[in-house]
């Protein structure tokens, strides 16, 4: 059986998934067989297994890290908000229903024995587990539900360690008074914390942290450095959608404008091209914002039709339709692929409801149906003309998850699919996608991913601008750009955490309790 540690922290977005995903690395680094576990996650940001079920982005980043493949027992309970008040709720990779949060606080007492049976599978196989809490472990309206935090590190006999994050202000408060919210067989569980996002000097934060553990009786064991890796996010929260500069963001030459859709989905598709010097992917809200882009893209979406109703609201459709008529390139994926066509209809209530007419860029229209199509693929760009022409063979991979059917309409002459892929669960061969002009659109996640199609779509950019491109900004593989990335977060988290401390905590386990 394996030893497991669990990583908790004192609010949402205080660093839990990319500590998990370091402590990953560093076990795997010294030799352990290791595997991440969240038992309920709440993200747009999801992926498909190689079996073509459906987990949360953070758990297959921490799989990544562990040097091992993604499989469902990692995350089996996603949410998926397909509005303010309502969620999809994931079930062992498939969907099981929709729920608001009072349903779904009522029902999910019902999910603990399939939590329970996917934790024991994961540390039947491995030497350790790191386990994921959400959120804050002490909202007192909701910790008699709770399945992800407390309940978990009960249910595995899992030491826990706190985090918190110093950026936002207020740590001694929120280690402090978490520690308080706790019941005194809960603090049992916590052996020490972790101090993260910090700058500045060290010494001037040493008294603080000496009274912290006098108030509580528990030892900090990590002061880590506020850092920037390209290591992708959970969710909506994550700080590469406020378009900071670094690297090559900002002052890029070329602009990539991403439509930030309210329920934007798998923003990570856009990692490729953000990893190139000289290119800034920034993501836009506002329709002046299109108008200095190389190329606009709308990406997926939970809940396509209130998206594109929200686009009308602020002029973004006539702006897409304006970059688009003035010689530009349009790309849509999944959900944006959607709104690129010519009408999108809800008749099972999959999404709300309703029907619309879409932007009319590609002949296609889109049915959405009750279920979900999951599935990772693989093939090869047909032949494209024009500005990505250069794409026409090359090969691609990724994965596709969607409600909605599409299917060509109107002048059907005038339609061309984008893609030949096979289905790597049934192992069906079928054409994805559609081009017209310079609008593209695809349901494939990961498309820029594969090879160097990030790269070559950047080339033809440039050359379309007048503009000469450095081949070497784009040299190292996406795989192992993600590798190096992976060791520097190992390296920051040995340098700044004390290890030795966290192995015997490890070894320990609740023996102390």
């Amino acid at each position: 059986m394996a030893k497991s540690i669990m990583i908790q922290g004192t609010a949402s977005n205080v660093g839990k998934s990319i500590i998990t995903a370091g402590l990953c690395r560093i076990f795997k680094q010294d030799g352990y067989r290791v595997a991440p576990f969240k038992s309920q996650n709440m993200a747009l940001n999801s992926f498909i297994t190689k079996e073509g079920l459906e987990i949360g982005r953070a758990q297959v980043v921490q799989a990544e890290a562990a040097g091992i493949e993604p499989e469902v027992d990692m995350n089996p309970v996603l949410l998926k908000p397909t509005g303010d008040s309502k969620s999809q709720v994931v079930v062992h990779g498939k969907i099981w229903t929709e729920l608001n949060a009072v349903e779904y606080y009522r029902f999910k007492q019902g999910l603990t024995s399939m939590v329970k049976e996917s934790f024991e599978r994961l540390a039947a196989k491995f030497d350790i587990v790191v386990l994921e809490g959400a959120g804050s472990p002490t909202e007192i309206n909701l910790r008699d539900n709770d399945i992800v935090n407390m309940f978990m590190a009960r249910l595995a006999s899992c030491p826990v360690l706190l985090v918190a994050d110093i950026d936002r202000g207020g740590v001694f408060a929120s280690l402090a008074g978490t520690m308080l919210l706790f019941t005194e067989a809960e603090r049992a569980y916590v052996k020490g914390f972790l101090v993260n996002k910090f700058r500045g000097d060290k010494s001037l934060l040493r008294d603080g942290l000496q009274q912290l553990s006098s108030i509580t009786e528990k030892p900090v064991l990590g002061l880590i450095p506020y850092f920037r890796l390209d290591i992708d996010d959970e969710d909506s929260q994550s700080e590469r959608l406020e378009n900071r500069a670094e690297g090559g963001a900002e002052s890029g030459v070329l602009k990539i404008a991403v439509i930030r859709l309210p329920r934007m989905s798998n923003y990570t598709d856009f990692s490729a091209l953000n990893r190139i010097g000289g290119v800034s992917v920034q993501y836009c809200a506002a329709a002046k914002d299109l108008d200095t882009a190389s190329l606009v893209i709308i990406p997926g979406t939970k809940n396509t039709i209130q998206d594109l109703v929200w686009m009308r609201k602020r002029g973004l459709d006539d702006a897409v339709k304006k970059h688009a008529a003035s010689g530009k390139p349009v790309f849509g994926i999944c959900g944006g692929y959607q709104i690129l066509g010519m009408c999108i209809a809800d008749p099972f209530n999959v999404e709300g409801g309703g029907e619309i007419e879409g932007m009319g860029l590609l002949p296609v229209e889109t049915v959405f149906e009750t279920e979900k199509h999951r599935t990772r693929v693989s093939g090869k760009f047909l032949t494209l003309d024009g500005i990505f022409s250069e794409l026409s063979g090359k090969e691609v991979e990724g994965y596709e998850v969607h409600m909605g059917l599409t299917k060509p309409c109107g002048e059907v002459g005038r339609y061309t699919p984008m893609a030949l892929v096979k289905d790597a669960v049934s192992g069906e061969v079928f054409e994805d996608g559609a081009y017209q002009g310079l609008v593209y659109g695809s349901y494939i996640h990961g498309i820029f991913d594969s090879g160097n199609i990030a790269s070559t779509m950047v080339k033809a950019l440039y050359n379309a601008n007048g503009l000469q491109y450095d081949l070497t900004l784009s040299e190292i593989s996406a795989k192992q750009h993600k590798e190096n990335q992976y060791d520097m977060l190992a390296n920051i988290l040995r340098d700044s955490i004390d290890m030795d401390a966290v192995y015997k905590i490890l070894d320990d386990g609740m023996i102390n309790r």
